[in-house]
Order: C-alpha cells, then structure tokens, then sequence
C-alpha cells in the first residue's frame, strides 16, 4: 500500500495509470482470437487422437505447471496454448465421439457462446433487481421444462451446479415440509430419526448430503432392487414397515430415472402410490433421463414424474450443456421459500421478483441457465427430441453389435447404456474374479486410446459399461468400441 504520507497530488497521479487488469481493445481481441483458435483445433482434431493419456505422471504435470510461479508476467498467447497442451495430454476428452463412459457430454456450442457471454457480463443473481433479464431467462427455461415433465404450475424452481446439490434442495425441502419445527430448531427438535428412501442402483450423492443435512449417513436406507435392477417396491414396503414399527420418521421416498450404473427406471407409479399413503415427499432424481421429456415418442419412459413433489433435471448430461448445469423443480412454492428464507441489510429490497439468494441454496451465483437457454431457443424443443431419439436408436446398435460379438446385455433399459458381461466368464468365476476381469478388460480398452468404457457393478455383478453421451458419436463409433472390446478380451484371455 501507498504510504499514507504522500501528497494527494501524487496519489492522484499515481491512480490515473490504467490498472494493470485492463487490457486495450487490441489485446483484448488477440486474446479472444487466440482461444477461439485453440478451442477450434481441440474440437475439430479431438476424434483424431487417444480418448485418454496411456498413463500420466502427476509429479511431472505438478512440475509443469509449477513453472508458472507468478513471479514474472508471460504473454497471454503462450500461457493459452501451454494450458491447452496440458490439458490435451493430461485428460480423459469427454468431448470424444468414442468415449462412452460418465454422463459426460460433448457441450454444444451455443453453450460455449453462453458461457462466455456469462462471464463477459458477469450477472450476479443472488437478487432480482440486479439480473432482472438474467433471472428471468432461467425462470423461463425452468417452467418450460416443467411443463414437459407434467408438473402442475406454479412451480419453483432455480439452477443449480449440478445434480448434487438439487437433490441436496429436495432433502431440505421434503425436510421442511414433513417437520415444520426443522427450520428454526433443526433436527434436534424432530422426536424420532428421520430416514429416506433410495435404490440401493441410486447416485450415493445421498449419503453425502445426509451427513451435510445432518441426517447421518445411517438414515438413508437403500432400497434392494429387482431382476430389472430398479427398485424392488416389495422391499420398500417391508422397510418402511420395520422403521415405522422402530420410531423412526420417514419422510422422503426418490425414485431415480437413470440410474448411473445401468439406466434403470423406478416404478414411479407405485413410489407415488406409496409415498401418498405414507404422506412422504417424492423427489425424483431425474438428473440423465429427464431430457426424453422432450420427446414426445421417449415421454413415456417418465410416466408418474408428473406426480412428483420435487425432480432434478441436469442439463450438463443429456442436454449437452457445458458442465455444471443442474435444474431443480418443486410443486411447494412455499415450502422452497421457507427452507432457504434470509433477510439482512446489504442486500437489496425485493420489490419486483422473487430474489434467488431466498429460493435457492447458492448465496452470489453465476448465471448458469444462459448455456440452456440458448441450446433450447436455438435448436428448439424438436432438435433435442430428435437428439434423444437418435442416441437411444444409437444404444439399440450397440446392444445388437456387442450380442454379435458374443457379449452377453445384463441390464434392462431403454435408455442408451448397454452393460454387457463376457457369458463364459460371467457363468465360471466368483463375483470378485468377475470384477478383476471385466475390469482388465476396461483398462485394455482405455490403454489402447479408441475408446473409453468402465466397469461397474449392477447388484454385485461386474460387467462392462457403455453409455451413448456424445451427440458426435456415429454408428461408426459403435463399431470401432465393439472391435476395441473385442481386441481387449483376446489380449486379457479367457480364462481356463
């Protein structure tokens, strides 16, 4: 800092130096002329190269990257293409049409014209008044949305950074609405534990948010699942029943559609059956296959969402959204203020609209929902119908070419993830030995760089996973995975 003894003259002559953020009109365009280029080359040259490094060295990347000491100034040209190697070398390129693994998608790229404009003007959407056009634009994808999934209006709603911390807002939300006493008082104030339901096949981001809920882990009961490995209502009945017996509190039911592992389906019919008679939130987590609400021909697969309290959508899967992109719906306006009502001075009056710092669980937030927008006003609800449909015809493929090869389908799904198991293996070794094999398998696919595949295990049993995630893959990359998962087993071997 500048002593306090210098003369106003030269402090003042000292702050009329442009600050050393502000770059000239000139250098401004040579730095978004240069990243453009740069994204250009990776996306028009990713499908050439590996999906993934053969392997990494973390100390030789930490050594990289700790040349950049932030002692001396580098130009801004050599710093975006250093980074851009970097991250060529060193990472698994979703953006890949051969990788089919995590719902990771290629973004599209009115996405990454969202996301720039985004941080070019920078909205800051804790309050209403300060983002009015920016609000609005979220509000008016969440409602649209809405309305394909069936919820009645009105309905509350805000984007999220992701699938965790929208079903993060159901918990709070089914927590507030079954205990009205939680919202002041807290848990301590609940006679009895509450618990939650969800197939044991669901996303465990619910044991992390019953220990920040401060639920406790041991307050998520995992629910078996059937042949179809979605949840099993019989055992749902019979846990419900034995919690009720011990005093427990049930007060949340999820059901999930799309499951990460195997694309099950719950039953939500019968969940909304049950939660209605034992007067419990349903929240589903719909965070991948909520998208085939946009098509008409797909709609069915989500049959009952329409009854639920609460759902999570993530645009950042299967809307092809630059990552993170969560969306969180409620039917319970009142119940969504309540669990995130605040009040204080610094922030301004809510005098328009609803201020999204007292209806969401993010305080200052970016605006996510831009990146959506713009898929959606730009290809329209017909494009991504027709996107769904596509990758679900590509799923069908890969489930036809990979039973050609000998590979035997264990899951049953009509979503594009097809998890398949080599018959011989599957039949002769322990479920241990299974998981080694299949999971050499996996890496042999990953090492040889055409693809990317993983294992997983559906209820114990290893198989193979394979999910269509980029809107770039082809037939002919469903192809080349089969041959590559072929060239794995002849390499692993079948074992004697």
């Amino acid at each position: 800092m500048m002593s306090d003894l210098i003369s106003a003259d030269l402090m003042e002559s000292w702050l009329r130096k442009p600050s050393p953020l502000d770059i000239g009109p000139e250098q401004v365009d040579e730095l978004l002329e240069t990243t453009v280029t740069l994204v250009r080359k990776h996306a028009d040259g990713v499908a050439d190269g590996p999906v993934a490094p053969v392997s990494f060295d973390s100390d030789q990347i930490r050594k990289w990257v700790g040349e950049y000491d932030f002692s001396t100034p580098h130009s801004a040209e050599s710093v975006l293409a250093d980074v851009a190697t970097g991250l060529t070398q060193w990472g698994v390129h979703t953006t890949h049409p051969r990788y089919f693994g995590l719902f990771n998608p290629t973004p599209h790229w009115w996405g990454v014209a969202g996301e720039l404009l985004t941080a070019a003007f920078n909205p800051q959407l804790a309050a209403y008044s300060h983002a009015p056009a920016a609000v609005e634009i979220e509000q008016h994808v969440l409602r649209f949305l809405a309305d394909r999934l069936g919820l009645p209006s009105p309905v509350a709603g805000s984007f999220t950074t992701g699938g965790a911390e929208a079903n993060l807002s159901a918990v709070l939300i089914a927590l507030t609405r079954h205990f009205p006493e939680y919202a002041d008082r807290g848990l301590a104030a609940i006679p009895g534990q509450p618990v939650l339901y969800a197939s044991a096949e669901s996303h465990l981001a619910w044991l992390k948010i019953a220990h920040m809920t401060g639920l406790g882990r041991d307050a998520v009961r995992l629910v078996p699942v059937d042949d179809s490995y979605r949840m099993d209502i019989d055992e749902l009945r019979r846990l419900h029943a034995a919690d009720v017996a011990a005093g427990m509190r049930p007060f949340l039911l999820v059901g999930t559609s799309g499951t990460t592992g195997g694309g099950a389906l719950d039953p939500l019919p019968e969940l909304a059956a049950c939660a209605a008679e034992w007067n419990t939130h349903l929240h589903v987590d719909a965070a991948w296959a909520g998208t085939v609400a946009f098509s008409d021909e797909l709609r069915p697969m989500l049959a009952g969402i329409e009854q639920a309290d609460s759902v999570t959508v993530d645009a950042h899967k299967w809307m092809s959204a630059p990552m993170g992109a969560g969306m969180f719906l409620s039917k319970h306006p009142q119940a969504v203020a309540e669990s995130f009502r605040v009040s204080t001075s610094y922030m301004p009056a809510d005098t328009v609209g609803s201020d999204p710092y007292t209806n969401s669980v993010q305080w200052s937030r970016r605006l996510i929902g831009l990146k959506v927008f713009l898929g959606l006003a730009v290809t329209g609800q017909d494009g991504y119908a027709t996107q769904v449909e596509r990758d679900t015809a590509l799923g069908r493929l890969l489930a036809v070419r990979a039973k050609e090869s000998g590979w035997h389908r264990i899951n049953d799904t009509p979503l594009p993830l097809v998890c398949v198991v080599d018959p011989a293996v599957d039949a002769r070794l322990s479920p241990a030995e299974s998981w080694a094999w299949h999971s050499a398998v996996a890496d042999k696919v990953v090492e040889r760089g055409q693809a990317w595949i993983s294992p997983v295990r559906l209820s114990g049993r290893a198989a193979l996973r394979l999910c269509i995630t980029s809107y770039r893959t082809e037939a002919a990359d469903v192809a080349a995975l089969v041959e590559e998962m072929d060239k794995a087993r002849t390499a692993v071997g079948i074992p004697g």
